[in-house]
């Protein structure tokens, strides 16, 4: 495999099985998962209704491609259509969030007859030619070849940059302001604006709520398409909303909307949804080999069933809230500790040196006290220096005790190697 394909940990784990919050190695330990894979085992481990879902649709046939009619593919269609908010929607699946962004700038570009595409600072959207084209992280970015024309604007992370002082509403204002002057530059048509309404790989980052409504006037007296990538936020686990650009709704929701990771619970699923007359606009044959597969929409449509029915959005708000409230009163008392951020289940520790400058090197010793106190956690940040915390939206408040803990150690471990290498 090649070198850019890292793996966490100075010894790597081998991960064997799991059973609801909890996973194992291969050599029997078990850990608590605030990870879920990168966010995408969103319910449980080895949920019952998936795996019996996956388990019979693989007894009957396991492929057929998108030449011909899938009842699960259909059923899962229509429930994400009504469930988007967008107006006379259309579903289209891909096998994974990099492809669904890949489609949404494909459509874009191609009912808008431009390649420039306005994206977010900090951002990340896959790992494509084209959605590394748009991520605006250069920890992610490993080739300035582009297919598209990227502006980047401002707005994607509050507490740093040159608005970080200002208030909420003054921030937003700013962002619109450089939103104006970054399309007063630009030659010609702009396509789309793709944004994370929380930013992952950057480090579990967002604007104050309504920066993108407020773009969106913007957008709209140009004709420009607005993409909401949900790969991460979608499906409840910001608690407060189903989809992370509820938070910015006040003038409706966007054209593109693309999902993928928590939907198939660990199957490989993506996908996009979207207004008819955007995602109508190609004018060539097209075809998906293996997304919307039998078995990957079968296993989706229970996952996505299961979630509705048990309320785990509902559960992501409460159980969350308290998490981060207890992350909150650990981090008061340990410089270390920049900033605890998020809502619902999706939430980073900014970790920082002592002159407020990122600590990687904290995050990376976090990231292995987590580990021998039995608990997995991700990482990110355009420095490495956030922890992020996103366990499946099943969690019980007592997981989160335990989480919080083990955490709570990590994190004067974490310090106390700071101080040690601090000393003279």
């Amino acid at each position: 495999m090649p070198d850019w394909l890292g793996l966490y940990y100075r010894e790597p784990l081998e991960l064997t099985h799991g059973e609801g919050r909890h996973v194992w190695d291969a050599h029997g330990r078990r850990y608590l998962d605030f990870y879920g894979g990168v966010l995408t085992t969103m319910t449980a481990h080895a949920l019952p209704e998936v795996t019996k879902a996956v388990g019979e649709q693989a007894g009957r046939i396991l492929h057929t491609s998108t030449f011909y009619l899938d009842r699960h593919m259909v059923e899962l269609a229509e429930r994400i259509a009504a469930l988007s908010r967008i107006p006379d929607p259309r579903v289209f699946f891909t096998t994974s969030g990099t492809e669904a962004n890949d489609t949404a700038l494909l459509l874009a570009t191609a009912h808008r007859r431009s390649h420039q595409v306005l994206a977010m600072r900090n951002s990340y959207h896959g790992r494509s030619f084209s959605s590394i084209a748009v991520t605006g992280n250069s920890a992610w970015s490993p080739t300035a070849l582009s297919p598209l024309q990227t502006l980047y604007v401002h707005g994607g992370v509050r507490t740093r940059g040159p608005y970080a002082h200002l208030s909420d509403a003054e921030f937003t204002a700013a962002c619109v302001a450089d939103l104006e002057d970054v399309l007063g530059q630009a030659h010609g048509t702009v396509a789309a604006l793709i944004a994370e309404p929380v930013q992952g790989v950057g480090g579990f980052t967002a604007p104050p709520d309504g920066l993108y409504a407020a773009f969106r006037e913007v957008l709209d007296r140009h004709g420009i398409l607005w993409i909401s990538d949900e790969v991460q936020t979608g499906w409840g686990r910001t608690g407060d909303h189903f989809w992370g650009w509820q938070a910015h709704a006040e003038n409706g929701p966007p054209d593109l909307v693309t999902f993928a990771k928590g939907l198939g619970n660990g199957m490989a699923v993506g996908g996009v949804v979207g207004r008819a007359e955007v995602m109508n606009s190609l004018d060539a044959h097209s075809v998906s080999t293996f997304g919307g597969s039998p078995v990957t929409t079968a296993a989706a449509l229970a996952n996505l069933t299961y979630l509705l029915e048990h309320d785990l959005q509902g559960n992501a708000r409460r159980v969350g809230g308290l998490l981060a409230e207890r992350l909150r009163a650990i981090a008061a008392g340990l410089p270390v500790v920049r900033e605890v951020r998020g809502r619902g289940l999706m939430l980073g520790i900014e970790l920082a040196e002592r002159d407020g400058t990122p600590s990687g090197r904290a995050a990376a010793a976090a990231l292995e006290h987590c580990r021998e106190g039995g608990l997995l956690v991700g990482r990110g940040g355009r420095e490495g220096n956030v922890l992020r915390i996103a366990p499946p939206l099943t969690l019980t408040v007592a997981e989160a005790e335990q989480g919080a803990a083990v955490l709570e150690q990590a994190l004067r471990r974490s310090q106390q190697d700071l101080d040690t290498l601090e000393r003279p």
